[in-house]
């Protein structure tokens, strides 16, 4: 093989690495029969979430997780695959891609992920896909939060009454 070769690919594994140890969730899925409209319309779904899709040779996106340490992921790339990235949030390519999955005759299968540099297998990127978002997880929290303390003030105004 020309060294020329050799060394572009290894530029676009370097590329790859790089951006999968940027990205908060990386999640490999099959795509296989969906017509190129379909695919478009996922690709426009997920930049609306805040994720990018990216069609890559099996073998560079390969050696990028291995480089990466995401040895688990590597069985992964076998037949027509694409990778969701993104950078902030670790729910949304789980999400998106489950809620296409799950639509009438699609052809979308979620094969395998890394969540903040976890390996997850399909059953937990699964659950992952039904969190709510992280503002409404947040809102939740403080929610509760706000009620207890709310029923803390209310018992110690009880006890300061009842002393009186």
């Amino acid at each position: 093989m020309k060294e020329s070769i050799l060394l572009a690919k290894q530029n676009e594994v370097a590329k790859v690495a790089e951006k999968m140890k940027n990205s908060a969730a990386v999640v490999a899925f099959k795509y296989q029969g969906l017509t190129v409209e379909a695919f478009q319309n996922l690709r426009k779904q997920m930049r609306e979430n805040g994720c990018e899709i990216s069609v890559l040779k099996n073998n560079i996106s390969s050696r990028a997780a291995k480089e990466c340490g995401y040895d688990g992921l590597c069985d992964a790339f076998a037949g027509p695959v694409a990778v969701a990235f993104s950078a902030n949030d670790v729910v949304a390519p789980a999400k998106v891609l489950f809620k296409v999955a799950d639509a009438e005759n699609s052809k979308v299968e979620v094969i395998k992920g890394v969540v903040d540099g976890d390996i997850f297998g399909f059953d937990q990127l699964k659950t992952l896909s039904q969190l709510p978002s992280y503002e409404t997880l947040l809102t939740q929290l403080a929610a509760g939060m706000l009620g207890t303390l709310n029923q803390l003030a209310i018992g110690l105004n009880m006890l300061v009454e009842k002393e009186q």
